[in-house]
């Protein structure tokens, strides 16, 4: 099979470079043609404003690299696993005008979600569900904070809902989750364009000894990843349980001035993959505290694959990975108290070594490179099969659009 993929990267890397990375190594690796095509946000500081707003509504530039390119290289289905901002949904119309396949991956809630996350002031919120334009986003400057950047945003999302690019001019989307899915579909996305495919890990790092004592959160330092709460629990308890907290972000500081004030608490920073499934490896749990609903988790199926329990947050795609009582455990997302309670009684587990054999089989059965690849064809050729039967549909042409003299 020919595959284009095709990648928007953020100026601070995230999951979805993983992703997309790991999903071109594996289609690679499987004999799979595959051309990528990537843009890095970096350009944005050589942008004037309003030719940055112009590219996040549709970068005609992009959508004739994109043309070129299918017309060069024929894929057979176009996989896209980021546009925000600067490839901008256009390429969907340029493939599907090229009778290509395509398909979008759902790692956020970026498309009727402005700031991306469904949460506001550290709570969870869908006030933009089911709207046609996301005006309480605006009034509430959702999007960095500023009430232009999130007009713009907004503004993108309607006027694409207009040109029904998510309904016309892409075939499959592809949700991390079945939270994910339900979402989309709640803010009126059609259900059957969806399909769901976790994310998986590679290499498999083993299954580690979880002789360390000790338990450890991953992920980026910021308000909806928990870390409040997580600091308020080990704050309340009483117990001399130690905790590694491993990564960055904007609440670096009061995790700093926390590790400072309790011997039990120590931060690493950011550290590579190996370093990462090591750390995990040798904790007694790893904490995911979250307060928004997670699309997915990676560090979930990382501790897995080396047979770390996990306490996870009861909220959004957790309640999926986690099974209560065999691979970890939940509490109420954001209270300190019911985290310290879970990550006690994990402490506490004399059937903690059986608990470890599970969260690994979870792993072997579910996340491998091996099994997702078999989910990724069968959505590929659902992709091509549907696409197949859209014979009526018609892709925006840009030669119909005066986009030299757009106001957006």
């Amino acid at each position: 099979m020919r595959i284009l993929l095709c990648h928007n990267f953020y100026q601070r890397a995230g999951g979805e470079d993983v992703v997309y990375a790991d999903e071109a190594w594996m289609l690679e690796s499987k004999g799979h043609q595959v051309s990528c095509f990537s843009v890095h946000n970096d350009s944005v500081n050589e942008m004037s404003r309003f030719d940055l707003i112009k590219k996040t509504f549709w970068n005609s530039q992009i959508y004739s690299e994109i043309q070129q390119r299918i017309r060069q290289f024929r894929p057979d289905v176009m996989h896209c696993t980021n546009t925000f901002p600067l490839i901008s949904p256009s390429i969907c119309h340029a493939a599907a005008r090229e009778n290509v396949a395509v398909l979008m991956g759902l790692h956020n809630y970026r498309l009727f979600c402005p700031s991306a996350v469904l949460l506001r002031d550290g709570k969870v919120c869908e006030s933009c569900i089911g709207k046609s334009f996301a005006w309480p986003a605006i009034a509430h400057k959702c999007y960095r904070d500023s009430r232009s950047a999130t007009a713009v945003v907004a503004g993108m999302l309607t006027y694409h809902r207009y040109l029904k690019t998510w309904s016309k001019a892409v075939d499959r989307f592809i949700a991390t989750s079945n939270v994910v899915r339900d979402k989309y579909v709640q803010a009126g996305f059609n259900p059957k364009q969806f399909s769901v495919k976790p994310n998986f890990l590679r290499p498999d790092p083993g299954i580690g000894p979880g002789d360390g004592g000790y338990a450890v959160f991953v992920g980026r330092l910021s308000t909806e990843k928990g870390i409040d709460s997580m600091l308020n629990a080990w704050k309340g308890m009483k117990n001399d349980i130690p905790l590694i907290i491993v990564g960055d972000g904007p609440m670096a500081d009061l995790v700093r001035q926390a590790a400072e004030s309790d011997s039990r608490i120590q931060w690493i920073g950011q550290q590579p993959l190996d370093e990462v499934c090591r750390v995990i490896g040798k904790a007694r749990c790893l904490v995911m505290p979250s307060i928004w609903h997670e699309p997915f988790g990676r560090t979930v199926i990382e501790a897995f694959a080396v047979g770390t329990p996990v306490i996870a947050a009861r909220i959004g795609a957790m309640q999926e990975l986690v099974c209560e009582g065999r691979t970890g455990l939940f509490f109420e997302p954001g209270n300190g108290k019911d985290l310290a309670r879970a990550v006690t009684q994990v402490f506490q587990d004399p059937h903690y070594l059986e608990k470890r054999s599970l969260a690994r089989n979870e792993y072997v059965e579910k996340f491998t490179a091996e099994t997702n690849y078999e989910q990724l064809m069968r959505i590929y050729n659902s992709a091509i099969e549907s696409k197949h039967n859209k014979n009526d549909r018609k892709a925006v042409n840009p030669e119909s659009l005066d986009t030299s003299q757009s106001t957006f």
